[in-house]
């Protein structure tokens, strides 16, 4: 659980009290494109602690176009903001277009949003270049009493992106996000150490010594498991993360000593 410094806390309940009324009335009056910029930019200050006279760049070029807003910290972009009006809702094509200024640019983060609606991508450099919804969250629903949400807002804040060590708070909950899902966990209690944790539970109440992990194996992956959980192709990667993370560490080999000199 990500611990929120009081003081920044307290910025996010003051601008959230401020500007939620403000997002639900430019929403219901459907304001454009340019007005949504100008309220997410005094957001951007005032709720997420960016300095918006010298870290909040608008209109940012990126080979000969244009991203809405980008976030800049020590001169170097580090997350780009792709800006719809706020009556708009968020299509599938919104996200390609903010997701090709990331890879053009180099930036891992890429945030969609309406004012309202807030889709945070994490662009994976591979072949070819991938994207992935890490979260998102509607800002006119959000609130500091419930730890899920100050923590959503929490890792986009300057305080977050500027963490002491080298990643920030937004790659740490992409990071857990990575591990606590339905695919990591299921890999998890397919696992030699929780089928032999079973066994001996199971032994304790009485059955039969001949219990193989193989009997447990079979009845969770067949019986309490989902067969998304096990045939998805996030599964297959799981496992492999799983496997990696159970394999025995090689310990260092221990020098022979010199045989006595006779």
């Amino acid at each position: 659980m990500i611990t929120v410094p009081a003081k920044v806390k307290d910025r996010i309940a003051a601008g959230l009290k401020r500007y939620q009324p403000i997002l639900i009335r430019a929403r219901d009056q459907d304001i454009n494109e340019s007005d949504t910029v100008t309220i997410l930019m005094d957001i951007l200050a005032d709720i997420f602690g960016y300095n918006k006279y010298v870290e909040i760049t608008s209109e940012y070029a990126i080979k000969h176009t244009y991203c809405d807003l980008a976030i800049k910290l020590d001169n170097t972009p580090r997350i780009l903001i792709e800006v719809k009006a706020a009556g708009l809702d968020l299509k599938a094509q919104h996200i390609k277009q903010a997701v090709d200024y990331g890879s053009n640019s180099g930036v891992d983060w890429v945030v969609l949003t309406n004012g309202v609606q807030w889709k945070i991508y994490k662009i994976i450099f591979a072949k070819p270049i991938n994207t992935e919804l890490v979260y998102e969250f509607d800002l006119t629903a959000m609130s500091v009493k419930k730890a899920g949400d100050l923590e959503q807002i929490y890792c986009l804040t300057r305080e977050a992106m500027t963490k002491s060590s080298k990643a920030s708070f937004l790659e740490d909950y992409h990071t857990q996000k990575q591990l606590l899902n339905k695919f990591t966990i299921g890999q998890v209690l397919l696992s030699e150490p929780v089928t032999d944790a079973v066994k001996k539970v199971l032994k304790k109440m009485g059955a039969d010594s001949k219990v193989s992990n193989e009997e447990i194996y079979d009845i969770i992956a067949n019986e309490i498991l989902k067969r998304e959980v096990l045939d998805a192709d996030k599964a297959a990667e799981a496992k492999k993360k799983v496997a990696k993370a159970l394999k025995p560490v090689a310990k260092p080999a221990v020098p022979k000593e010199n045989p006595a000199e006779e």
